[in-house]
């Protein structure tokens, strides 16, 4: 499984708390296993310099984004800047308020330039774009992952930051290709943004502006793709599983992956999923010891069932393209029906004991590897990174829209998303 964020899931997800509202929470990157360094982002110490604000914020987003909000305290963020925890307190009364200002004023930008962007103008805009989230590259982890940490209020105010972003760019792509209607617009602008914030969610790199042209001919694929003028209405939210399994420890697996998508792993305890499932008291530890073995199953599972088709495709295929194209509509299948499972590896990840979890991003990798292993079949001339990056990139699309209930809805979407894929991987 490889798990992206969606942009407009902020809106979608539930808290982190056992709390009927809505609100963001997409965890832990699931991403390549890369050794990043810290940044040498402080100043000399005893130095005052004027920025020291922005400096601040610089170092909060980027050790939230790299090593997580839970696991930095404010004496680290002081330590980035090279001033004691009283002077850093006098910018920000707490860690929760600079973790609003981080992400709430990342958001600024984007809003900012999506004023005037003018989509007729497509390599151009593509590129303000591009450059902009390449500037802004932790933002994606943040908002996705760090912002259910937020107050209620304060996630609010992201949400609503988010949904207007949304909404300026399908004006925009409205303006710039009048025979899609507003569904069809929508579509484009989720998956706009899916490639756009692709990088946030990986380590790799490429020198500037190279890959700023890279991001912003990715964006164009999708912001150019032919599709149908207009979408059928979404589908009512299915009420819950038509069937249940037959036997008790799928049930209580299936029903784990489902609460821990909505509510949070730490939030659910192992009575209430076996509550859900009519199975009371002590009974339930004798199908599953631990939920962290539930969590630990369903990861595990998944994994599989992506190998087995990688497998599968390979030995059934005739040829690469082929291959490729067949994964494409593998993956969009697969997390299409297991979306919530998808979310859990963005959100709940960090709870696997370190081990688990770099072998379960290393399965990623390994997965990834034989995309991008097909992409190079069919072009040798692409640089093992660029197709990594466009392997990321139509990934990233598939889990979007899986993960964003309107779009998963639709029975239109799937076809569309392997469109949008099959450009981005030149199929």
């Amino acid at each position: 499984m490889v798990a992206y964020p969606s942009l407009d899931r902020l809106a979608d997800l539930q808290w982190h708390r056992k709390d009927p509202r809505p609100v963001a929470g997409t965890g832990p990157t699931y991403l390549e296993e890369v050794d990043v360094p810290d940044r040498a982002l402080a100043p000399p110490r005893g130095t005052r310099p004027r920025n020291r604000r922005a400096l601040i914020l610089g170092a909060a987003s980027d050790l939230f984004a790299r090593r997580g909000y839970d696991q930095i305290g404010m004496s680290d963020l002081a330590e980035a800047v090279a001033i004691g925890p009283s002077a850093l307190y006098r910018h920000f009364s707490s860690k929760q308020n600079l973790l609003r200002e981080v992400i709430i004023g990342g958001l600024a930008p984007m809003r900012q330039l999506l004023e005037n962007l003018n989509l007729a103008d497509q390599s151009t805009a593509s590129a303000q774009l591009a450059a902009l989230c390449l500037d802004e590259r932790h933002l994606g982890v943040l908002w996705q992952r760090e912002a259910r940490r937020l107050s209620l209020n304060d996630y609010a105010r992201v949400r609503t930051e988010v949904r207007e972003i949304g909404r300026r760019l399908t004006d925009r792509v409205r303006a710039a290709r009048p025979e899609l209607d507003r569904r069809t617009a929508d579509l484009v602008t989720w998956a706009t943004l899916a490639v756009l914030m692709s990088p946030s969610f990986h380590d790799l790199e490429m020198p500037r502006p190279a890959y700023d042209e890279l991001l912003a001919e990715l964006a164009g694929l999708v912001l150019e793709t032919s599709l149908p003028s207009a979408f059928a209405a979404p589908s009512p939210p299915p009420v819950g599983p038509v069937l249940l399994p037959a036997s008790r420890r799928e049930a209580l697996l299936a029903q784990a992956v489902r609460m821990f998508a909505a509510q949070g792993f730490a939030s659910v305890g192992m009575e209430d999923i076996g509550n859900a499932v009519g199975i009371t008291g002590p009974s339930v530890y004798n199908h599953f010891p631990s939920k962290l073995d539930m969590l630990r199953t369903a990861f595990q599972r998944g994994t599989a069932a992506l190998l087995m088709d990688v497998s599968t495709i390979y030995q059934t295929s005739s040829g690469a393209a082929d291959a490729l194209r067949r994964l494409v509509v593998s993956y969009i299948r697969f997390s299409q029906v297991h979306h919530d499972l998808i979310g859990l590896l963005i959100t709940e990840v960090e709870h696997l004991p370190e081990v688990e979890r770099h072998a379960a991003r290393r399965a990623q990798h390994n997965y990834l590897t034989e995309w991008v292993h097909l992409l190079q079949l069919m072009y040798p001339e692409l640089e093992a990174t660029a197709a990594r990056i466009r392997v990321h990139s139509a990934v990233a699309v598939a889990n979007d829209t899986a993960r964003t209930p309107h779009l998963r809805h639709n029975p239109d979407v799937p076809a569309a998303i392997e469109s949008i894929c099959g450009r981005l991987l030149g199929l």
